[in-house]
């Protein structure tokens, strides 16, 4: 037992209101809230009980309940504008201590405050009827003499804050005694989950001072009949078993000591998945053979390769399991005896192998289009001297291109060290046009109608180097969206060696010089003008868009209260922004602190910047959606009040991001916690886990998988708290779902909606900005959301659940895990095809 029976600690002086918070224990009676006596000048003029909840507080010390803290505002004497000593003591008369930045010990024992003459209050709780707590209040000032109603109360329910509401129903009954303002009664519905028939303790306070009303606390018992309250006594045990088990998996999670694949075991899990791929490739050859076998022309061009590494490249084409191909080796030039020797011996193994010696040399470009002059097949496929194609390559392409009449297919590849090991794998998202503009993610095995690629045209040898990159931006040119298709199988193997583009791509700074051209040209064939440039150096493109038109942009932000970060965030986008054709809508969620009140009186003069007052329970959805109704803005931004926006063309990047495209339905922005890492790089969505954010908690300085943290790109989701809709769009679509869907999710389910509708949703990764996460409204894990986030959940699920956007995330590979770790961790093989 410690030397002192009791211990606590005064966390917060509010000078101006005279409110008083901290924590206290018994440290006898740990379970019992402790009572604490306050004293002004040496006498007690009130006590207080540690009734609140403090889960904080109980993890340090291990108390067996939580009631620990405490709120309480000087009563009325206090306030005479006199300096008063104060001091708040146990029944052992120890006193707790009042925080002293000056002091270097605990704090002070007493403190010295000068407080203003007090808001006085009558008020009365009438009691509950139908379900529905009733009362009233009025207040006075020291300069009035007219009692007032208009006052915001707030409710607690066994200590936890559950609502706000403001008294101005009218009541003529308290008008005729007492000759105040009428409009001075409030009723507040308690919400169904107290209607389960066990004894509440319901406490009205009269904000911000936290004066209690008269009659309150009330302690009773809620029930509309036995039957109701039976069904929410259920409901609720349903909740807390959800929590209980959500907890318990937790647990059992961290207890099993096998720790998943990841990238780095990349080759262990590769040999499980090739043999689970051939299993399945096998299986469904027997439950459906082919019909059709198209002639398939796989294109060679070689230049002098290295002979080990060039027969197995030719072995891997001659191990095919569709039979129906034709190879074509164009020798560019080499005039080389062994690379000759080989080429003549893999023609007299095979028939359907044809080769063309070139006089001279004509660089990989001009020796693609020798060999597509050559080619008789219906389907053309690229494939590298090198290299090596997993053995149903072919018939996995076929399948694919029957099935779906796509006339430019591509699938995932891997890499293959000097030793054999797989390495490094290229798990691609389906077509994504946005993300081809900032790098040849498409690459191998590209896959295409022969007349197709014939009518894109030859490859340019002025683009060598990324002359593939150019030829696929020239498909798009003439291709349909919906005529390009993603094989989601690793079927290609790209030979890494330390001369190998594979290896280094850094080393060529001709390539990178070809790319940016080969963009550059091809958005002015689209009649899109924006300046390209290499990310760090590498074969990664970052677009600046230059576009005239300045749509309007109407920011929506929501808040109550917390007025730094209120603030700080609106002072921040009024002088930062080069990007000025936008205005500011605050959404005032019941903000009841007078500092928020005065600030809002001077912002709302701001040219920019209108308030709109909402008096209604905080429903996030709702705020924006009443705010998106007033705005007549080209353009919605939705923000947090705790996003701070210093980059000078935040709002101009996200816009010409909207410009780019007329399929742009919305734009995310990279956003960071304060310590530079992570917090928002687009969402994945998925039965397991709703939605994630992807490369959470990385290092801002890592490129992430395959550039994406870097690369702007289609994402299936982003975040609400920095999210930019065409007005048209959110209104066409609804808005948010402000009731199945109030607080958490409705922007994963605003996004689904868009992809649904044919548009896009793409995250910027130019435009960065800081967020304070869930600084507004908290987390979700506190066990007061655990039943709303529930059911929030339980909504998405089963208004998705059928949805192939939502079942397979086109946007994130099958092949990861949707955790913590995104792009990090591998699913087990065996779920890949269950």
């Amino acid at each position: 037992m410690p030397a002192h029976q009791f211990r606590g600690h005064v966390e917060a002086v509010d000078s101006q209101t005279g409110i008083i918070s901290g924590w206290a224990i018994d440290l006898h009676e740990p379970g019992k809230p402790a009572l604490l006596h306050v004293l002004m000048d040496g006498q007690e003029i009130m006590q207080v009980l540690c009734d609140l909840p403090r889960k904080d507080i109980r993890r340090i010390l291990l108390t067996p309940g939580d009631r620990l803290g405490f709120r309480f505002a000087l009563p009325a004497e206090a306030h005479d504008g006199l300096p008063h000593d104060f001091s708040i003591r146990f029944d052992d008369r120890r006193a707790l201590p009042f925080p002293d930045e000056k002091a270097d010990g605990d704090g002070q024992e007493v403190i010295s405050l000068t407080l203003s003459p007090h808001t006085r209050y009558m008020s009365y709780i009438d009691g509950l009827e139908e379900g529905r707590l009733r009362g009233w209040i009025v207040s006075r000032t020291p300069a009035s003499e007219t009692w007032s109603g208009s006052v915001i109360v707030g409710i607690r329910i066994d200590g936890v804050t559950i609502g706000t509401v403001r008294a101005d129903r009218y009541r003529s009954d308290v008008f005729e005694a007492l000759h105040c303002d009428p409009d001075c009664g409030f009723e507040f519905a308690i919400p169904q989950r107290f209607h389960d028939g066990f004894p509440h303790e319901i406490t009205a306070v009269s904000l911000p001072d936290g004066t209690p009303l008269s009659g309150s606390p009330l302690k009773t018992s809620l029930a509309d009949d036995q039957l109701t309250a039976r069904l929410v006594q259920i409901e609720s045990n349903i909740a807390q078993l959800h929590q209980q088990l959500t907890a318990l998996r937790n647990s059992a999670r961290s207890l099993i000591p096998r720790q998943p694949l990841d990238l780095r075991h990349y080759d262990q899990w590769a040999q499980d998945y090739y043999r689970l791929l051939h299993e399945q490739a096998a299986l469904q050859r027997e439950a459906n053979p082919l019909t059709e076998t198209p002639l398939v022309s796989v294109l060679c061009p070689t230049y002098r390769p290295d002979e080990k590494d060039f027969r197995t490249a030719l072995d891997s084409v001659l191990n095919q399991t569709y039979e129906n191909w034709e190879l074509i080796i164009i020798d560019d030039g080499s005039r080389c005896r062994r690379t000759k020797a080989v080429i003549d011996d893999y023609v007299r193994k095979d028939k359907r192998i044809r080769a063309f010696a070139l006089k001279k040399n004509q660089g990989i470009a001009g020796a693609t289009n020798e060999a597509i002059g050559k080619a008789r097949g219906d389907y053309i496929t690229f494939f590298d001297h090198d290299d090596v194609l997993v053995d149903i390559a072919l018939e996995r392409m076929v399948r694919a291109a029957l099935k779906t009449g796509a006339r430019l297919l591509y699938c995932d590849e891997d890499k293959v060290d000097t030793t054999g090991r797989f390495i490094e794998p290229n798990f691609k998202p389906d077509y994504d046009y946005r993300y081809l503009l900032g790098c040849n993610y498409i690459c191998h095995l590209t896959f295409m109608e022969a007349a197709t690629v014939r009518r894109v045209g030859p490859l340019e040898d002025r683009y060598n180097g990324a002359q593939d990159h150019d030829f696929l931006l020239r498909a798009t040119e003439i291709i349909p969206r919906e005529d390009i298709h993603h094989v989601p199988e690793v079927l290609y193997h790209w030979r890494k060696t330390p001369n190998s583009t594979a290896s280094s791509i850094s080393s060529k700074d001709y390539a990178i010089r070809a790319a940016t051209d080969c963009i550059t040209e091809h958005l002015k064939r689209r009649r899109l003008k924006a300046s390209v440039s290499a990310v760090e150096r590498l074969s990664v493109y970052a677009l600046d868009w230059s576009f005239r038109r300045q749509p309007s942009v109407s920011i929506i932000i929501p808040f109550r209260d917390q007025l730094e970060m209120t603030r700080s965030c609106v002072d921040v986008l009024l002088a930062s922004q080069t990007y000025r054709k936008f205005s500011i809508i605050l959404v005032d969620n019941f903000s009841v602190q007078q500092d928020t009140l005065a600030w809002l009186d001077s912002i709302r003069k701001h040219r920019q910047v209108s308030v709109l007052r909402v008096e209604e329970p905080f429903n996030y959805a709702r705020l924006n959606n009443l705010a998106a109704r007033q705005s007549e803005s080209d353009l919605l931004l939705f923000l947090n009040n705790d996003v701070i926006v210093t980059q000078p063309d935040f709002i101009g990047k996200m816009v010409k991001e909207t410009q780019a495209s007329p399929e742009v339905g919305a734009v995310g922005a990279r956003l960071l916690y304060p310590n530079n890492t992570i917090q928002h790089a687009g969402v994945a969505v998925g039965p397991e886990i709703i939605g994630i954010h992807v490369h959470k908690l990385r290092s801002a300085t890592f490129m992430g998988y395959i550039g994406r943290l870097r690369l702007t790109h289609e994402v299936t989701a982003v975040t609400g708290a920095a999210m930019m809709v065409p007005r048209s769009v959110f209104s066409d679509l609804g808005g948010f779902d402000e009731v199945g869907l109030a607080i958490a999710y409705n922007d994963v389910d605003l996004c689904l909606k868009i992809r649904s509708s044919g548009r896009r949703v793409i995250f910027c990764a130019e435009a960065e900005a800081i967020h304070h996460e869930s600084h507004s409204r908290g987390s979700d894990d506190r066990p007061e959301h655990e039943a709303r986030f529930f059911h929030e959940k339980q909504v998405m699920m089963e208004r998705w659940k059928d949805n192939p956007l939502f079942k397979n995330d086109p946007a994130y590979p099958h092949y990861f895990r949707q955790d913590l770790r995104t792009f990090f961790d591998l699913r087990n093989p065996e779920d890949l095809w269950s």
